[in-house]
């Protein structure tokens, strides 16, 4: 069957049509990410040491962290996704997302590389950040400042790859806004703020640390 993805001449034999309708792919996407931050937000609620941001930003990691492993891992191992005729939830997922951005359905270069990097090394480390927030780990704001980074870099890539491919990719505007534009604001302006905390944090024990040393060799 002749694929909707744009360009139209986008080579996809033994193409399966998305067989679950729009709303039901994005009502369980948004109740599964719905149902683990609200067990993120539940069960750190018992420890006195953490404040509300360091509970939100458990849920962050945990959110992106299991999109990252399970999402994006499926699409980088799963090349022949969009020929899947069983129904299977997250080959529907990259089939319609693919609206709005073909070079997944296409198998672009760029973006297997980048989905492929994130799935194996972000999700894990978004994950371990979870564990270094609710522990008070030492390392928890140099982790969480590589992993943003890493995402700020990631999303830079994508979008600076479609411009050059010419930014063609989308059926219509909505799928190109919604999808495309809407769907990866996330990792831009929520990876900044948290890397300017991080970099604040850093540098403020930084300088306590060395104040304290020029302390010590005074005495």
């Amino acid at each position: 069957m002749e694929h909707p993805y744009i360009p139209r001449d986008l080579k996809l034999p033994d193409y399966v049509p998305v067989s679950l309708p729009q709303s039901t792919i994005l009502a369980v996407y948004g109740l599964a990410s719905l149902l683990v931050v609200s067990l993120v937000w539940l069960f750190s609620g018992g420890s006195r040491r953490l404040n509300k941001l360091d509970r939100l930003l458990m849920c962050w990691w945990a959110f992106t962290g299991l999109t990252h492993i399970i999402l994006e891992g499926y699409f980088a191992f799963s090349p022949e996704f969009y020929k899947d005729k069983t129904g299977f939830f997250l080959a529907e997922v990259w089939k319609e997302y693919s609206k709005g951005d073909s070079r997944y359905a296409g198998r672009d270069t760029a973006i297997v590389t980048v989905e492929g990097i994130t799935s194996v090394l972000e999700g894990p480390a978004s994950l371990l950040a979870v564990y270094a927030i609710a522990k008070g780990k030492a390392y928890s704001y140099i982790l969480q400042f590589a992993i943003s980074l890493g995402q700020l870099y990631g999303t830079l890539v994508y979008f600076v790859a479609a411009i050059l491919d010419g930014d063609n990719f989308a059926m219509s505007p909505f799928y190109y806004y919604a999808y495309y534009i809407f769907a990866n604001s996330f990792w831009i302006w929520i990876p900044l703020l948290i890397c300017i905390r991080c970099w604040k944090k850093i540098s403020l024990a930084v300088q306590s640390q060395s104040q304290s040393q020029k302390k010590s060799k005074v005495r």
